[in-house]
């Protein structure tokens, strides 16, 4: 029989995928969230920082999962790829993906080094209420993207890649959405939301592999937990991912994401300082 204490690592496992699954696809940041939850469960936030960007691993799967058909199409174009027509025609899905995941590297392989030393210094509430910071500025972003007149864009340029790429490497720090900051973006590049949506959760395949292979390279393993519970928290967030991936196009048009960030920023800002005062 599992100890008390491996019963407890298994209820985290499936409570952590099950955040990672529904919230890696809202304009609030599963990283950020998924931190939140495991530092208020008493992770390190170094450790917590760390597991939550291994469980994009899960997500990764249920976006693959998802869109097959989008993949299979692009690795069809593979062959014909040509320099000069890059971003024309079949070429340009593919070109956006590994162009922007080019920009993303640039970008967040720095501030993960920063991120990581930066949250090794902090207070557990210190660490949640700069959480509740980043989260109110994602919710801003989502508003003033939303002000923006369209253009009913569906094909990605050069510009688009390089601009998107370098947006999702900031989502490296916790608390700034991933999907949040590229699909508005992607809104600022004058592309309707059902669009938006599709290359945002096309590009967070690549990006999750790497931020899972990074984990495990930089780490030597998933930091804080073994390996069955990281097993069940990977396909928790998968299973979860996939339906809520699924829900969440049917009705993209529909949810006020800005005011969830500003939710869940506030409460985080309150109760990371309430946490910071008491541990003090």
């Amino acid at each position: 029989m599992l100890a008390r204490e491996g019963y407890w690592e298994l209820v985290v496992a499936i409570a952590a995928g099950i955040v990672q699954g529904v919230v890696e696809w809202l304009p609030v940041s599963s990283q950020g969230n998924l931190s939140l939850f495991l530092t208020l469960i008493g992770t390190a936030p170094d450790d917590a920082l760390q597991l939550a960007l291994f469980l994009q691993f899960g997500t990764t799967l249920s976006s693959a999962v998802y869109y097959r058909s989008d993949i299979a199409e692009s690795l069809q174009t593979v062959p014909n790829w040509r320099p000069r027509a890059a971003f024309d025609g079949d070429n340009a899905l593919p070109s956006f993906i590994v162009v922007a995941c080019l920009a993303t590297g640039f970008i967040g392989l720095p501030l993960y080094i920063v991120a990581v030393d930066f949250a090794s210094e902090l207070s557990g509430g210190v660490f949640i209420a700069a959480i509740g910071v980043l989260l109110v500025a994602t919710g801003v972003a989502q508003i003033v993207s939303e002000s923006v007149s369209l253009a009913d864009r569906h094909e990605p340029t050069l510009v688009d890649a390089i601009v998107i790429g370098g947006l999702q490497g900031l989502a490296i720090l916790p608390g700034v959405s991933r999907s949040g900051i590229t699909t508005s973006g992607l809104i600022f590049r004058s592309y309707e939301a059902p669009a938006a949506f599709r290359l945002s959760f096309l590009l967070s395949i690549p990006t999750g592999i790497g931020a899972g292979v990074l984990i495990l390279v930089t780490e030597g393993g998933v930091p804080g937990v073994g390996l069955a519970p990281a097993i069940v928290a990977l396909g928790t967030s998968a299973i979860v991912g996939y339906v809520t991936i699924g829900a969440l196009m049917r009705i993209v048009e529909q949810i006020p994401f800005w005011l969830v960030c500003f939710g869940l920023g506030g409460l985080a800002i309150v109760g990371g300082g309430g946490v910071a005062v008491l541990t003090a």
